[in-house]
C-alpha cells in the first residue's frame, strides 16, 4: 500500500486505485478484482470466508458490550475502543475449542479472556485506581459487587490537575450474545472530595436475573470533576476517567 503525496489528498476510488485516509495518513491501494459470487464459491476463498465470519461476529459481540455499559463507556473510553474490543472479541471467538473453523463463536469461547480490558487506554483504571479492591460475582443470586476498603483519595489516586472531586462507577452485565439481549444494572457513588481525608469503605452492587445461564461481566470505573460554584465539570471532557472489565464468569 503506498501513501499519497503532494497538496491535494483525493478519498473514494478512481479508475482502479482506492484513496482512504487512516490513522497513519493518506494511503492508495490497488481496486480488488474480488467478485461478490467469487468470493462466495470459490475454493480458493474458502478460509478468507472463515475469518469473515468470525470477524463479523467479533464486531458484533464487540458492538453489544458496548451497548451494555454505554453509560459509563461514554464517560471512559479511547478513540479505538471499538477496534481493540473486536481484537479481543477475536480472542475469545478463537478459544472455542468444539466449534469448526467459521463457526467459532463467542458462546463456546472463553469469555474470561476479556477480564483486565480497559475501555481507556490513555487513563486505565490499574493507573489511574491503584486501589485494592474485590469484585464478586454471585450467579445463583445474580448479585455482582465491588467492594473498597478505606483509602485517602490525594495519597491513593492518581487524578488529572484540577480534579475536586470524583466518584467510583460500576456496571454488572448479563449478557445473552445469541439473541443480541443484555441486562445491565449500573451504581455509583456519591461525588467525593478529592482531599486528604479519608474515605470510608465503599460496596456498589447490581442485580441481573438470578441463576443466569449466560456471560455476566463486572466493571469498574472512575470519574474525576473540577467542581465550580457547586456544579461538578467532567475533566477535559471525561478523557482520564477509566473503566474496565474486573471480573468476568463465564458459563
Amino acid at each position: 500500500m503506498a501513501k499519497q503525496k503532494g497538496l491535494h489528498k483525493i478519498l473514494g476510488t478512481i479508475g482502479d486505485a482506492t484513496y482512504s485516509k487512516t490513522k497513519d495518513g493518506y494511503l492508495v491501494k490497488a481496486k480488488s478484482e474480488i467478485s461478490a459470487a467469487k468470493f462466495a464459491t470459490a475454493d480458493s476463498m474458502a478460509r478468507t470466508r472463515e475469518n469473515a465470519a468470525e470477524f463479523g461476529r467479533a464486531g458484533k459481540a464487540g458492538k453489544l458490550l458496548r451497548l451494555a455499559i454505554r453509560k459509563w463507556l461514554k464517560q471512559g473510553k479511547d478513540s479505538r475502543v471499538t477496534a481493540r474490543l473486536v481484537r479481543e472479541m477475536m480472542r475469545v471467538i478463537k478459544a472455542d475449542s468444539t466449534s469448526t473453523r467459521g463457526m467459532r463463536n463467542v458462546m463456546d469461547g472463553e469469555t474470561e479472556l476479556l477480564q483486565g480490558f480497559e475501555c481507556n487506554s490513555n487513563g486505565t483504571l490499574s493507573m489511574t485506581f491503584p486501589v485494592e479492591y474485590v469484585p464478586v460475582i454471585d450467579r445463583p443470586t445474580g448479585q455482582l459487587s465491588i467492594t473498597i476498603p478505606a483509602f485517602i483519595p490525594q495519597e491513593d489516586l492518581v487524578a488529572p490537575d484540577g480534579t475536586t472531586h470524583f466518584k467510583i462507577v460500576t456496571a454488572g452485565s448479563e449478557i445473552d450474545f445469541e439473541n443480541d439481549t443484555y441486562v445491565t444494572d449500573t451504581q455509583e457513588s456519591a461525588v467525593l472530595p478529592f482531599d486528604s481525608a479519608t474515605v470510608a469503605p465503599i460496596t456498589l452492587t447490581s442485580a441481573v436475573p438470578a441463576a443466569s445461564t449466560h456471560p455476566l461481566f463486572l466493571l469498574l470505573g472512575i470519574q474525576y470533576f473540577q467542581q465550580v460554584n457547586g456544579i461538578n465539570y467532567p475533566l477535559k471532557n471525561g478523557a482520564h476517567n477509566s473503566l474496565a472489565i474486573v471480573k468476568v464468569n463465564g458459563i
